[in-house]
């Protein structure tokens, strides 16, 4: 058996890529996209059609008059769910579609922002129960997706480095976090220059078996999608986590691989496991989000890297919107 075929015995395995033909090859239960990966696919030849329609049809929804701004927004809109579309016409489950990351810290403006896209994807015949709306885990993303949640809008918790991040999700009762292993990897490589850590003791698979564990032994309903990986060694750490989402380039060398993949989170093991429940509320949040420098630098580098392939996108966007 693949080291993929494998993996997928225990842990729900997510192709982390807007490229449709990826997600054909790989065959997985869900897909997650987020403006990088959506950027990146708009810029292949394979999905131009799927750029000049999004364009065409934003610029329908606004009639004459106006601003390329306007109709570029609107097209982001309508890319996101035509790629997620698209990808729920192949995988079973669910799609994960962003909202935009320069929301991160407003909470009315993501709550109005998702369920857009909700309604959008209603409008294509989607139901709400395969989508699932990312938002950043700040303090103000977290009070969005629990109202959303409310609605009965699943949301996907993104760019989370630490177990408050992770609590207070658990407690907003959102549907899923996905926390970031390499990304964590990446901040204590280069702190420590260091140039690599045994799979076991990779910083990043500490902190999503320590999330693990504390979900599973408190009985929290929210799934764990360990997420941002940089090699399979972090992957096969974390054989049994409730999802993993993976890259195309990563999800090759799984399935060219041949051999056993033993479970190492466990649900039965966390409930026996020692663990001491944290109190969360906002001024506990926010203490433990200062004190973990970590955490603080990915979340606002990671803010800031998606608002960049927005704009990015946004810039190539108004460049094709002029000979559409």
């Amino acid at each position: 058996m693949s080291l993929l075929t494998e993996l997928k015995r225990t842990t729900r395995v997510v192709a982390d890529t807007g490229d449709i033909q990826s997600i054909e090859q790989f065959k997985p239960q869900d897909a997650t996209t987020n403006p990088s990966l959506i950027a990146a696919a708009a810029q292949m030849p394979a999905y131009a059609e799927i750029v000049d329609h999004a364009l065409t049809a934003a610029r329908q929804d606004f009639g004459a008059g106006a601003s390329p701004h306007d109709i570029v927004a609107q097209a982001i809109d309508e890319l996101s769910v035509e790629f997620g579309k698209r990808i729920l016409a192949i995988v079973p489950g669910r799609v994960s579609t962003e909202v935009d990351a320069r929301l991160s810290f407003d909470e009315q403006g993501s709550i109005a922002k998702a369920r857009k896209l909700i309604r959008m994807y209603e409008e294509a015949g989607v139901s709400k129960e395969r989508i699932l709306i990312k938002v950043a885990s700040t303090w103000e993303g977290i009070r969005a997706a629990e109202k959303l949640e409310q609605e009965g809008i699943h949301c996907n918790l993104t760019l989370l480095f630490g177990l408050h991040q992770a609590i207070a999700c658990a407690e907003a009762k959102v549907t899923l976090i996905s926390p970031f292993v390499g990304r964590i990897l990446d901040f204590y490589l280069k702190k420590t220059g260091k140039t690599s850590y045994p799979p076991a003791e990779d910083p990043g698979v500490v902190s999503v078996a320590g999330i693990y564990e504390y979900f599973k032994h408190f009985g929290y309903k929210t799934e764990v999608m360990g997420a941002s990986f940089r090699n399979t060694g972090e992957i096969l750490e974390l054989a049994g986590c409730d999802l993993l989402t993976i890259s195309p380039k990563l999800l090759d060398e799984l399935a060219s691989k041949d051999g056993e993949v033993p479970r190492k989170l466990d649900p039965e093991a966390a409930k026996k496991a020692d663990v001491k429940r944290i109190a969360m509320n906002e001024p506990t949040f926010r203490s433990m989000h200062a004190a973990d420098e970590m955490a603080s630098f990915k979340l606002q580098e990671g803010i800031d890297g998606f608002t960049k392939s927005l704009v990015q996108l946004e810039k190539q966007l108004e460049e094709r919107l002029k000979s559409v």
